[in-house]
């Protein structure tokens, strides 16, 4: 393998000293034109190449922000990242991206690996329902904002929708449709998200006078369209067939409106059903899908913003403080058939 090109071959190659090769790089005007155009000349025919984490380290301060999220394939988090992208750009920073694929294992993996390569900061939608992943990140005194979560302290930032109105949103308008017996196909328990969807599922129930009964809940332990079809294979086996289903995220109710269609039930005029995200697919489905909106790419920059502000890259103060979005309704076709 051949031997890396480093600064001391570029100074020998065009008979300077290292420390005039470093003005080149980094104060090119403080080298007389004929210098500079000898030291470029070697850079070129060399073919050097500065090495960005060896001056990280010795600035001890690095120009990439981490950005670690539960699933890639779900296209909210790819809006998610578009938004912390911009925003990091804008700052003259870039962003390493990881996905933990809903792993608390893969999760501490990559949050080791954000503490090796020193990243500026990370922005972070938790896997790990008990926080010791977040708990032995701190170790590394390395700044962090939560995204798609609240922090439930006063140590971070977080950038997040208030998931207890929107899943209010969703059940009061199939409620106001005329159902009674409504699904939640829930996705994994130990996710905030779940958990306070659902609550605000119970709460648009109550508002109707009706008790949690009405919310027959079908977990699952992921939440992609496999899990949501595996949830609608599940809704067709019950005897007492809910009118309407509710899904945890978009990638859910695409499935179980995959299992639903394979088994001749019309939605909306069978079942009705409701996703949330309001993903790009939401829109071109089959029928397209009722969805919760949550503003992803907002999220993300807004998230980035915050992380930059507390690393020092913006100029204005900071203080750990919790963003709170709200959701919106986008009602589409596969609600709409009243019972």
């Amino acid at each position: 393998m051949a031997r890396s090109v480093g600064i001391k071959d570029v100074a020998r190659a065009a008979a300077v000293s290292v420390g005039t090769v470093s003005n080149v790089i980094n104060r090119p005007d403080t080298v007389g034109p004929d210098t500079r155009a000898r030291v470029l000349s070697a850079i070129e025919r060399l073919g050097y190449v500065r090495s960005e984490s060896a001056r990280q380290l010795r600035a001890g301060r690095s120009r990439i922000m981490g950005l670690l999220v539960l699933d890639m394939g779900n296209p909210f988090f790819v809006d998610v990242a578009r938004g912390a992208e911009r925003a990091a750009r804008e700052a003259g920073l870039g962003v390493m991206v990881c996905n933990s694929a809903q792993s608390p294992g893969e999760e501490a993996e990559y949050l080791a690996l954000f503490a090796e390569q020193r990243v500026r900061g990370v922005l972070l939608t938790p896997a790990d329902a008990t926080g010791r992943n977040i708990e032995a990140f701190r170790r590394h005194d390395i700044p962090f904002v939560l995204v798609d979560r609240v922090a439930e302290g006063t140590t971070e930032c977080s950038v997040s929708v208030d998931d207890v109105a929107g899943g209010a949103l969703a059940v009061r308008h199939l409620l106001d449709a005329g159902h009674r017996s409504i699904a939640y196909v829930s996705g994994p328990p130990g996710f905030n998200q779940v958990r306070d969807r659902r609550t605000g599922a119970l709460t648009a129930l109550a508002g109707a006078g009706l008790g949690p009964d009405a919310l027959r809940e079908l977990p699952t332990e992921r939440l992609d369209v496999a899990a949501g079809r595996d949830a609608g294979a599940r809704l067709l086996g019950l005897s007492d067939r809910p009118t309407a289903v509710f899904c945890a995220n978009d990638l859910l109710a695409l499935g179980v409106l995959q299992s639903l269609f394979a088994a001749g039930v019309s939605v909306p005029g069978d079942l009705a059903l409701v996703g949330y995200d309001d993903i790009e697919f939401a829109a071109a489905a089959a029928v397209p899908l009722t969805s919760v909106r949550q503003p992803a790419a907002t999220m993300g920059a807004l998230a980035a913003g915050l992380l930059l502000e507390e690393t020092g890259t913006s100029d204005v103060p900071h203080e750990h403080r919790r963003v709170v979005l709200q959701p919106e309704l986008v009602v589409r076709r596969s609600s709409l058939a009243a019972r």
